[in-house]
């Protein structure tokens, strides 16, 4: 009966090669299998090679997977030997075996690998899977990294051929020292057609997604066509250096967002100079200033009425009017299908734009368009754009909330990566880290 009860405490256990010495429940609630290995090859010295001698045993606990809705303890009676040769030098050492526990581990491998998943795949915070497992949030943390880091490092296929290639920032830390708030910046590189984080590395200037790229084989950065950017410098300087072939694309809503920006500051100076206060909300200016930043085709009647009529009442000299035209033609770029027809249209637009009679801020929009010409036009052959590195981002943003935020960049980086990287867990059983 007993030999019956130990070789179902056996199979409930799961682990090939143990021997089950004990089932008992310490102070904690927790059930605790004691084991110890049995047969395998005749144990050597992992220095010369040679016979060893035993030196007792050591009671090691690892958290295992709950049986039955109760949390597990794995004691684990490590055999202790040594090397009798003195010259060898290893002296004594501790059994190891990767189907029970990695070295040093604070889990069982398979709970390693258990928790990796939930808080890397499945996006479930690491407290919810240490409630779980009945243990501290750290030990499950730190095993989560350790299994995480191992599996994308396992994954040498993660990342493959990208003919569209994406960045941009998002903010990491953010700290608030007794006088000046300090940010800490890292950016996003996405590959955009399969909407995958490739990685993140830290800052948002051009040094470190250049370094990043410039370290990928040279058969890999050729095969990229399509760089694609907001209208950032840092990054196009690090295209210029790593991807210089490939042809630089303006995403869209940046360019439209960059149109509205400059339509709101004429807004806020005609407001200042007509009524000489900051919007209030019986000014016209002030009413209208969300229809001014609306497209056209989605204004009903009745919110084209509204924002002609204030128009009209708020805008004396007309200026508020052109600048919203200019957004509007500008927004109509994106409209055209004939690449060359958009070539033309966008340079004598940035032409125009700059003329005199426009006002300081339609003048700047359109020496921006002149200076991202290239990379605005490029847009009409490529089709391409920073939607999916946008929604990377959100993925991102998602760790951040569910970790209540992040200070140490490693961990960040890899539970970033685990999450919206899309690495193949099919490899985790047979990852051991190290």
């Amino acid at each position: 009966m007993e030999c019956k009860y130990k070789r179902i405490c056996e199979v409930m256990a799961g682990l090939g090669g143990v021997e089950i010495l004990e089932a008992s429940e310490p102070l904690d609630g927790a059930l605790l299998v004691e084991v110890r290995t049995v047969g395998g090859s005749r144990p050597s010295c992992p220095g010369c090679g040679g016979q060893v001698r035993s030196k007792g045993e050591r009671l090691v606990e690892l958290v295992d997977l709950p049986m039955a809705g109760r949390p597990v303890r794995l004691g684990w009676r490590k055999h202790r030997r040594e090397c009798p040769d003195s010259a060898c030098g290893v002296g004594s050492f501790t059994e190891q075996d990767p189907r029970i526990a990695p070295e040093r581990g604070l889990l069982t491998c398979r709970a390693g690998r258990w928790a990796a998943e939930m808080v890397g795949r499945e996006g479930r915070t690491v407290s919810a899977v240490a409630r779980e497992l009945g243990c501290d949030w750290h030990t499950v943390n730190k095993e989560v990294i350790r299994w995480g880091q191992a599996l994308l490092e396992a994954d040498e296929d993660r990342i493959g051929a990208v003919e569209a290639i994406g960045v941009d920032e998002t903010m990491f830390l953010r700290t608030a020292p007794r006088r000046r708030p300090r940010k800490q910046w890292c950016t996003s590189i996405v590959d955009v057609e399969a909407g995958q984080l490739l990685d993140i590395v830290p800052g948002r200037e051009a040094a470190g997604p250049a370094r990043w790229l410039q370290a990928r084989p040279k058969e890999w950065r050729e095969q990229i066509r399509w760089a694609v950017l907001d209208l950032s410098g840092p990054y196009r300087a690090a295209y210029n250096a790593a991807i210089p072939h490939a042809a630089q694309v303006a995403d869209p809503f940046h360019v439209v967002r960059l149109a509205n920006n400059r339509l709101d500051e004429v807004r806020r100076r005609v407001q200042n100079q007509t009524v000489g206060h900051r919007g209030r909300k019986d000014d016209p200016l002030y009413r209208i200033r969300k229809l001014l930043t609306l497209a056209q085709e989605r204004l009903n009647p009745a919110g084209g009425e509204r924002l002609q009529g204030l128009l009209k009442a708020g805008d004396p000299y007309g200026e508020v009017r052109l600048a919203w035209h200019a957004k509007e033609t500008l927004r109509d770029v994106y409209q055209i299908q004939d690449p060359g027809l958009a070539d033309e249209y966008t340079r004598r637009l940035a032409a125009d734009l700059q003329d005199q009679s426009c006002p300081p801020e339609v003048n700047q929009l359109g020496r921006a368009i002149a200076r991202w010409y290239d990379q605005i036009v490029a847009w009409h052959r490529s089709r391409v754009s920073n939607g999916p590195t946008e929604a990377v981002n959100n993925l991102i943003k998602r760790i951040k909330r569910i970790g209540f935020g992040f200070r140490n960049f490693t961990n960040y980086r890899i539970r970033a990566l685990l999450y919206a990287g899309k690495p193949n867990w099919d490899l985790l059983p047979s990852v051991t880290p190290p």
